[in-house]
């Protein structure tokens, strides 16, 4: 509609989650008609993240080195492994403040109708490391889905075999949340997963 490089670059834009057509396109022309440094820099930021930036060796979450400033920090605790589905995940927990620890980043979850084993979350190299290292507990931290606690179970019944402590964090009611805006489920789990004060 607009010209073969333009169309593309729309095109382009809508890989990125949640941006549409009309989204890419806003995109599209802001860049082209008012910000075109910006756009040379972000083509130039994304080429160069898409060249350098890869797993790191230890926890597999995206770093640009061998190993994330996170496993590469002698500050953190080494006996504690908090395992999560995704980069963002971690990076959630991270701005949260609250964690000391070591991570692990499955890339997923155990799907075998889609083929996603083991194998490909990584899951032989994290019994290794619960094998090798000191670690006293795990924290699985994986999504609260079928395959969420389908993944965190196999993990458990692995490291447990380990003689490895094995914990799962806690679902419940929000801060600042309301019961009765609460759904069913989130409202029974928080029932479940009660503590002693």
């Amino acid at each position: 509609m607009y010209g073969n490089l333009i169309d593309q670059l729309i095109d382009a834009l809508r890989c990125l989650p949640g941006v549409g057509a009309k989204s890419a396109q806003r995109m599209a022309l802001q860049l082209l008609e008012r910000d075109k440094a910006g756009a040379s820099h972000l083509a130039s930021t994304i080429a160069e993240a898409v060249e350098k930036v890869g797993r790191c060796e230890r926890c597999r979450t995206l770093t640009e080195h061998a190993r994330c400033n996170i496993c590469g920090n002698s500050a953190r605790l080494e006996t504690l492994i908090c395992v999560v589905e995704n980069p963002a995940d971690l990076y959630a927990i991270e701005q949260a403040g609250g964690f000391r620890g070591q991570y692990f980043v499955l890339l997923g979850h155990l799907s075998p109708i889609d083929g996603i084993g083991p194998e490909q979350l990584g899951i032989d190299q994290l019994i290794d490391r619960l094998r090798n290292e000191e670690v006293t507990e795990l924290i699985l931290a994986t999504n609260l889905t079928v395959e969420g606690e389908t993944t965190a179970h196999f993990i458990a019944d692995k490291a447990k075999s380990l003689g490895v402590a094995v914990s799962r964090i806690a679902y419940g009611v929000p801060m600042g949340g309301e019961l009765e805006y609460v759904d069913g489920g989130t409202l029974n789990l928080a029932l479940q997963s009660r503590k002693e004060i």
